[in-house]
């Protein structure tokens, strides 16, 4: 069995939808968050550190890797690798945590376009692919599937074509509940990479839900067989129904995980929200110029004369308790590089 383009030619963006609208009805209500009219990303950084564990996780585990839920969480917040699992187990864990940020925190500046899904795919690779030069390329050679009568397609400049087709699609598409499966049932089809198609597909389908502060989809709880046998029907016989219902409960069962956490978290801090941007630009100032703390004193005081009069006092207040609480675990919230923050943590403590 090849590859049939008809199966992406003939979708009509808006006219022709996988989803019913009572699906989507009923999806939009599941994923509907208190955050709808804040800007892209809000809802996902709220949530981030469960995220982050949830996400890398289940994506993982779909691909057969064996980390526990437990070694997720240990890897990815104490940076402590499991004993007896295998160095590309961890490394896709890694890399599925900085894709993940990248996704999180670039949430305005990202869509379905050439520069978010290649650079996915070379974070999502980074350190797993035999030719480094793959990295955030697409494949020139052909390509087979495991335990499948399917044969992707093997031409390079049809490869090429189709994907720009899917993006372009993608992009077209209103509903982010149809542009998510959309993504999800069509990169894997067309297999645009060396290896690595399903993870970035995966993250990928989380694009609409950051940019609406919907719920993201982290795949809590399906089980690794019905998602494989969900991705066969399309290889093979280019049936959605089953991998759709893989995907209506998989979304349910995360937008109801992270209401709860959500709700447990209390409000957000509404003076950080309003002043994230400036926050992000000392601190990240301050960091990426490895400052003591005189220095990094007199740069707070003069973003702070920035702002309204009356919040110049908290900003400065509340940017130098953060200063402190800084560590490799969460300067990533301030588009801060490991080597910049060692640098500066070394200047900082002494």
């Amino acid at each position: 069995m090849g590859y049939k383009r008809i199966f992406l030619e003939n979708y009509r963006p808006n006219i022709d939808s996988y989803l019913s609208n009572e699906e989507k009805q009923k999806l939009a209500q599941c994923g509907k968050t208190r955050d709808s009219e804040q800007p892209a990303g809000t809802y996902a950084r709220e949530i981030l550190n469960r995220l982050l564990i949830d996400l890398s996780w289940n994506s993982s585990r779909l691909e057969g890797n064996t980390y526990s839920l437990l070694d997720t969480e240990l890897l990815i917040h104490e940076g402590q690798a499991a004993n007896n699992k295998s160095a590309k187990e961890t490394q896709m864990i890694l890399n599925h945590k900085e894709a993940i940020e990248f996704l999180v925190e670039s949430s305005n500046e990202i869509d379905f376009n050439r520069y978010t899904v290649l650079n996915l795919h070379s974070l999502l690779s980074n350190n797993l692919l035999p030719n480094p030069a793959a990295l955030g390329r697409l494949r020139a050679f052909g390509a087979g599937i495991t335990h499948s009568i399917f044969t992707p397609l093997g031409i390079p400049q049809l490869i090429e074509e189709l994907f720009d087709l899917i993006l372009e699609k993608a992009r077209q598409i209103e509903n982010p509940f149809e542009q998510s499966f959309f993504v999800l049932v069509h990169f894997p089809y067309l297999q645009p990479f060396d290896d690595v198609n399903k993870r970035v597909s995966l993250l990928a389908a989380n694009l609409p839900f950051n940019r609406h502060n919907l719920a993201p989809l982290s795949f809590i709880d399906v089980p690794e067989e019905s998602y494989v046998k969900g991705i066969l029907g399309i290889y093979e016989l280019n049936r959605i129904e089953l991998f759709k219902d893989v995907f209506l409960w998989a979304y349910e069962r995360s937008a109801l995980r992270y209401a709860a956490i959500r709700q447990s978290l209390g409000e957000p801090d509404t003076f950080r929200m309003k002043y994230r941007e400036h926050m992000r630009s000392a601190i990240g100032h301050i960091v990426s110029n490895a400052m003591g703390k005189e220095e990094a004193s007199s740069t707070v005081k003069l973003e702070a004369r920035k702002l309204h009069e009356a919040d110049q006092g908290q900003f400065i207040e509340v940017v130098e308790t953060e200063l402190p609480g800084l560590h490799e675990g969460n300067s990533v919230r301030y588009r801060i590089k490991p080597s910049e923050f060692s640098s500066w943590k070394k200047q900082w403590d002494s």
